[in-house]
């Protein structure tokens, strides 16, 4: 009698484990370029000699990621907070009403497709292992991938941030000053399409769409910004 050959386990390359970080990260990069490079174009539009547009640069580069740190942070904080409140709510719903929350994960379960039968057993499973992580993954969403991490968050876009905004300010140093503003605004134009390129790459997405979107923003916002630069320069 012949077997049925082994299946081969396959090893599958998931990349959803980054959403943490590569949002903060992209965020981080892309604001510090934009921010930056219109900040520059805006102070160059309004005709202001080069060491002034770098200092301007220099100003946003560090208040720019100084806001982005404290921003994510009690952003991620007030998500952290949010879960942790529901956290000890169930903890205490397990303690109390064990058997209405076996009957609610168990429903949840069969919601899911699972007859009634092993969607309980499911349940008794499940919570006499980690009732708590069964309830906070299948009722309240959470996981380990998505658990808010306000330090990392901060960090993160504040160091993308200023890598990101470094761009502008190199293309500052090199440029001769008649062609400031077409080399810092190509320059970051150029840095925004890796930046997305990049990003895509990481998440594991479609690249031409994410390149498209970062570089269409970023025009926009140097545009704006260097024509009101150049009109307050022109009343002034």
């Amino acid at each position: 009698m012949t077997r049925a050959p082994i299946a081969k386990a396959h090893r599958e390359r998931h990349l959803v484990w980054r959403i943490g970080w590569l949002r903060a990260a992209v965020l981080g990069a892309n604001d510090g370029i934009i921010s930056t490079a219109s900040l520059i174009l805006g102070v160059a539009g309004a005709s202001a000699s080069k060491s002034s547009i770098l200092l301007a640069g220099i100003a946003g580069l560090v208040a720019g990621a100084m806001s982005m740190a404290a921003g994510e942070y009690v952003s991620v904080s007030s998500q952290s907070d949010t879960e942790n409140a529901d956290l000890a709510r169930e903890r205490e719903e397990l303690a109390t009403e064990p058997e209405a929350e076996h009957e609610e994960l168990a429903q949840i379960y069969m919601e899911r497709g699972i007859e009634t039968g092993l969607a309980h057993k499911v349940a008794d499973q499940l919570m006499a292992k980690d009732a708590l992580g069964a309830h906070a993954r299948d009722e309240l969403g959470i996981s380990e991938i998505t658990t808010a991490r306000p330090v990392q968050a901060a960090l993160t876009s504040a160091a993308t941030f200023s890598v990101g905004a470094a761009t502008p300010l190199l293309l500052v140093l090199v440029s001769p000053t008649d062609w400031l503003v077409p080399t810092v605004a190509g320059g970051s134009l150029l840095a925004l399409a890796v930046l997305g390129w990049l990003g895509a790459e990481a998440g594991g997405a479609d690249i031409l769409k994410p390149i498209v979107r970062v570089t269409f923003w970023g025009a926009l916002a140097m545009a704006v910004t260097f024509g009101i630069g150049t009109l307050v320069g022109t009343a002034v």
